[in-house]
């Protein structure tokens, strides 16, 4: 035992991961895997629609939409980060991962997904100014100051997000080699050390208050000032007209956040009466529902790109 400790710690390239899926669930996999594939293809081919319909369409070439290129590029990665891996299980029970490349998977999804929170601070940001000082709309969000931002979201994700890596490099791993779960996360792969993992647990606390915990109250602080500003205008239709600009933008953040503010309460209070497969079913749902849906939503509430979308389609049907 004590030979395989050390190897084990000593040689993490040779440590191999079995992932199991969705425990209590392997018998449905296979049903499970249909509405995950199709929600899959929506989110590629519908995000990837996206960015050439607002890369090409100059009448597009606004802030808003640039923002929405961005979160649209986040959503094709985080979903392709973990769903091909999450099928390959459902299909051909290929659990198998190394541990480098279960790591480069943990990295890659938090690294996307508190990418993807930035992006959505900075449209809440874009609706503010858009709402609260029209007049300077394009002189505030400038090109340089979009890009500006942009960057700033993934480099603070970035510089939050690696020290993950060593601190699951750091840990002795003694044998213990099956995830129950579909796709390898920070605390799925530290809860195989046998040493204490502590200082993981701190530092996931971190990068949740300030990431996700901070953006959601920039956001919520955001949209304080935006009701404000709106309660403000004496006719009520440009109420109206200026509360529905971000209608899109408020169904995209509770799509986002919601499934993960319920996977952290069903793990910080659930224990063990919520079941495992419980949990799971809602970490894979927060990497390809929000991907899958964020184009639909757009496409159906964005007048803008509702009417692109129909001359897209329009032209094609008249030269077919």
């Amino acid at each position: 035992m004590t030979s395989s400790t050390s190897l084990n710690h000593t040689n993490l390239r040779d440590i191999w991961y079995t992932m199991t899926g969705i425990p209590g669930l392997e018998d449905v996999h296979i049903w499970l895997s249909i509405p995950i594939f199709c929600m899959y293809i929506v989110a590629v081919v519908g995000n990837t629609f996206l960015i050439l319909l607002i890369s090409t369409e100059r009448s597009l070439h606004e802030p808003m939409y640039f923002f929405l290129s961005m979160l649209a590029l986040a959503d094709i990665f985080l979903s392709t980060v973990t769903i091909p891996k999450v099928l390959a299980i459902f299909w051909f029970q290929a659990g198998g991962i190394s541990f480098a490349s279960c790591v480069s998977q943990m990295f890659f999804l938090h690294f996307i997904f508190v990418t993807e929170s930035g992006i959505l601070l900075s449209m809440a940001f874009d609706r503010y100014v858009a709402i609260c000082y029209p007049l300077r709309y394009t002189t505030i969000l400038t090109p340089s100051v979009i890009i500006k931002m942009g960057i700033a979201s993934v480099t603070r994700s970035f510089f939050i997000c690696f020290p993950l890596i060593f601190l699951v490099y750091r840990l002795t791993y003694c044998g213990r080699n099956i995830i129950h779960h579909s796709y390898c996360e920070h605390m799925g792969i530290a809860r195989l050390a046998c040493d204490s993992i502590k200082v993981n647990i701190y530092y996931g606390l971190v990068v949740a208050l300030f990431s996700i915990c901070l953006d959601v109250v920039l956001i919520i602080v955001s949209y304080a000032l935006i009701l404000c500003s709106v309660y403000k205008i004496p006719s009520q239709d440009a109420r109206l007209k200026a509360l529905s600009t971000c209608g899109s933008h408020v169904c995209v953040i509770l799509l986002f956040y919601t499934p993960v503010f319920f996977s952290s309460l069903a793990h910080r209070f659930g224990g063990d009466s919520i079941p495992l497969h419980v949990h799971i079913l809602l970490a894979n749902l927060y990497v390809v529902l929000p991907p899958s849906l964020n184009p639909i939503i757009y496409g159906v509430k964005t007048k803008q790109i509702q009417e692109k979308v129909v001359q897209f389609f329009s032209m094609n049907k008249v030269i077919c």
